[in-house]
């Protein structure tokens, strides 16, 4: 069966042809969703167009509609906004230019159309589709296609990619561009802070999001904002004054700057516009702090794709032509979306329907359907953010439960934020919470401190790992560990970090059998840059490291473009896991990634020089090799370098690259500082119900597997997993789960790279319902 699927992946697209378009509102990375269906369709053996200038290309014909080849896409994967253009077109909103779009692709025999754009470009899609026939009737009455033509090109297929930045379409959880607008708000915020702080100033931020706070409501969770105003969800009639006793009670605190973040179309509970000026007057007339505004405007639409916007585009432009080539006259016309990790088939016009009711319901002030019709994703960050928007903890009397929180293991960014987010929810839960400095080292030599609200202040967008954190397992020192939670009275402890987290808690767990005091709940949050804690799809940290390895690789690309004939081999960290090098080769345009889970021998290696050689013959003059740090101990980096320099002797150089601790530094992208915050919550609340459920006596004894657990993303939901059924998983002595979700994605690194590889099609999406998408998600 799979190898007919192999098989079938490679002559799908024979005698058929795709056109590409990007339309309405440009976004980063639908350069690297272009990318991937020209390349993809040209290996199913599809012919593939261009149109140029969107939905205005394809009336007007001509030079527009343009066959595009394997070098027309190269170089662009890290490019901003669209290579072919785009356009608003009024004459493709009336009949006369469907008419003519129609007959401009049966001339060319195109049957199917891959459009990446808005809600409003894909409904314009869909209507040409539901017109196909009756304008394929008028050309041939007219005389301008014969009833071959007509009979050649009987039905179009249409699939849609939502390009926008405004994440504002329901039905996938990221758009194509979201996640870079997020790194171009977090970039000036973080600048912002500095110079607020300098002057104590209060700086209103005005983000993008007419009918959509998505971007308003991250940033705010992401740079821990005093408040945020979106469409979605407007404040109470009293804000004004709620806002100012905030602020106040912020700057008592000692802070010194006040971040305020409002989304365009943000309105009040009558419909009424509340707008960035509005706010400023409001606190420098009943304050009297002084107040700045910055509008970001279309800086949010600019600049460099992330990695994550890469790799979205380059899955879903794969999902894109597979859904295409597969589609028949009975399909509805589709749309490729994410949900958790996992691309979906959606019928378009359900989920064009559901964006449409959510603008009706803000409309007829139904502000609670709104929210609800926005989705699980939505809610869960404006409940995440809500909880930690209090100022101060409640005072309670009695403290209900007595929690540690930790790092253990090599720093990752985002970790400070998944202790802040811990830390917060657990005193506004009445928790007693307490921060252990060095890992389990701290815990045996007693570092640790009760600390209250303010001590997490700021922490969000800090790299690195405030608490300190080491690899130190616990297992020698369960004596020492024993008396201190003894001594501070701990009944639960969240543990942040990488595999020595999760290696440090199935020892704590199996130490229960000899030393009670052990018997309290334990929660681990996954947080390294290898990604390789078994129980999550993604852990803390991986992303910015990915996007760390990616600045560089462009950087490295560029600089070879001016000395062409040039090869670059790059080292990755990641232990024995592959994952931050074929995410970054996928997100770089790497010829090749190496790594420990596909193992190679010397004829691979072979071919890969050889396939480098043919590829300087083209007009692409440059090569991009990824290794993972640990892929084999005897073709090391300088062995691959070495081969590369001798096989390439007079056709090209070779570089190498190792890229080290960089890796782990830097301050947490949007995802990551996102991801820390909801992780650290749910974790706390989780600990916290845990605890109680096992109070015996007055106190706590926790000894059921279900009580130690790791937090984990898997597929579409956050889930707690017992450690004991993780076991099983892993393999210990290389420190990876054995079955890893992006394994599936390597053929596509392969394909892109003009590789004459298999392509599984028997894991791809199906056609599923909106409705049942209302799955808790993890994405950003």
């Amino acid at each position: 069966m799979k190898h007919d699927a192999h098989l079938q992946a490679k002559t799908l697209g024979i005698g058929k042809a795709i056109a590409v378009l990007t339309s309405g509102g440009d976004a980063q990375g639908m350069n690297a969703a272009v990318r991937a269906v020209v390349r993809v369709g040209l290996y199913t053996g599809a012919k593939v167009f261009f149109v140029h200038e969107g939905y205005q290309g394809l009336v007007d014909g001509g030079d527009n509609i343009k066959e595009a080849n394997w070098g027309s896409v190269s170089m662009i994967v890290q490019l901003g906004g669209t290579v072919i253009g785009s356009a608003r077109c009024k004459d493709f909103l009336e009949r006369p230019g469907r008419l003519q779009a129609a007959c401009n692709l049966v001339k060319l025999g195109i049957t199917n159309l891959c459009v990446i754009g808005g809600d409003g470009s894909l409904t314009g899609a869909d209507t040409f589709r539901a017109e196909w026939s009756s304008l394929l009737a008028d050309l041939q009455k007219e005389g301008k296609i014969t009833e071959e033509e007509a009979k050649k090109s009987s039905y179009l297929n249409i699939v849609g990619l939502v390009g926008s930045i405004d994440n504002d379409f329901c039905g996938t959880d990221m758009t194509i561009g979201t996640d870079s607008a997020l790194h171009r708000i977090i970039e000036i915020v973080d600048a912002i802070t500095t110079t607020a702080q300098s002057h104590q100033r209060t700086f209103v931020l005005e983000v993008m999001g007419r009918h959509c706070g998505y971007l308003a409501l991250i940033t705010s969770i992401a740079c821990g904002a005093d408040w945020v105003f979106v469409p979605e969800c407007p404040p109470d009639d009293d804000w004004e004054d709620h806002l100012c006793r905030r602020l106040t009670e912020t700057r008592c605190r000692g802070s010194r700057l006040n971040i305020i973040i409002v989304a365009e179309g943000a309105i009040d509970r009558h419909g009424k516009p509340i707008t960035s000026e509005n706010i400023k007057d409001l606190v420098m007339k009943r304050l009297g702090y002084d107040t700045r505004v910055t509008v970001l405007g279309h800086v949010q639409r600019g600049g460099t794709p992330s990695a994550f916007d890469r790799i979205l585009g380059s899955r879903m432009g794969m999902e894109a032509v597979m859904a295409l080539l597969e589609g028949t006259p009975d399909t509805p016309a589709c749309v490729v979306t994410l949900s958790g990790n996992q691309a979906v088939r959606l019928p378009l016009m359900e989920c064009v329907q559901v964006t449409k009711d959510v603008t009706r319901a803000m409309q007829n002030k139904k502000f609670d359907e709104a929210m609800k019709l926005r989705g699980r994703s939505f809610q869960n960050n404006w409940d995440v953010y809500t909880r930690l928007a209090h100022v101060k903890a409640p005072t309670i009397s009695q403290v209900k439960n007595v929690v540690a929180v930790m790092n253990v293991g090599a720093p990752a960014a985002g970790m400070n934020a998944a202790v802040r987010s811990s830390v917060r929810i657990g005193l506004i839960q009445g928790n007693q919470v307490l921060v252990v400095h060095d890992g389990f080292e701290g815990l045996a030599k007693g570092q640790i401190e009760e600390v209250g609200w303010t001590y997490v202040g700021g922490w969000t967008g800090q790299g690195g790992a405030k608490l300190g954190t080491k690899r130190t397992l616990p297992k020698k020192l369960f004596k020492e560990i024993s008396a201190n939670i003894t001594k501070f009275k701990i009944q639960g402890l969240i543990i942040i970090g990488g595999f020595e987290a999760y290696t440090g808690a199935l020892e704590l767990m199996e130490g229960r059998a000899k030393f009670e005091e052990l018997c309290i709940p334990y929660v681990v949050i996954p947080a390294t840059v290898s990604n390789n804690v078994p129980g999550s799809d993604f852990s803390i940290g991986a992303d910015t490291a990915l996007n760390a390895i990616c600045m560089t690789c462009d950087r490295l690309k560029q600089s070879a473009e001016g000395t062409k004939r040039r090869v670059f081999i790059i080292e990755t960290m990641g232990g024995y896991c592959g994952y931050l090098a074929t995410m970054a080769g996928l997100a770089a345009g790497a010829d090749a990634a190496y790594i420990f889970e596909e193992p190679f021998n010397i004829h691979d290696l072979q071919a890969n020089v050889e396939h480098l050689v043919q590829k300087m013959k083209t007009t692409v003059k440059r090569g991009l090799i990824v290794r993972n740090e640990k892929c084999n101990e005897n073709y090391t980096t300088d062995f691959i370098f070495n081969l590369y320099s001798e096989e390439g002797k007079g056709i090209f150089d070779s570089r190498k690259n190792v890229l080290g601790h960089m890796q782990q530094g830097g301050s947490p992208s949007p995802f990551d500082r996102n991801f820390a915050t909801k992780m650290g919550a749910k974790a706390m609340t989780w600990i916290s119900t845990k605890i109680q459920e096992n109070v015996r006596n007055g106190r706590v004894f926790a000894n059921s597997p279900d009580s130690a657990c790791v937090l984990g993303m898997r597929r579409r939901a956050l889930i707690f997993q017992p450690l004991s059924d993780l076991k099983e998983e892993t393999d210990f002595e290389h420190r990876i789960p054995r079955e890893q979700w992006w394994m599936k994605i390597r053929p596509l690194l392969k394909i892109l790279a003009k590789y004459d590889t298999d392509l599984d099609t028997t894991d791809h999406a199906h056609l599923e319902h909106i409705k049942r998408m209302s799955v808790e998600s993890a994405s950003p």
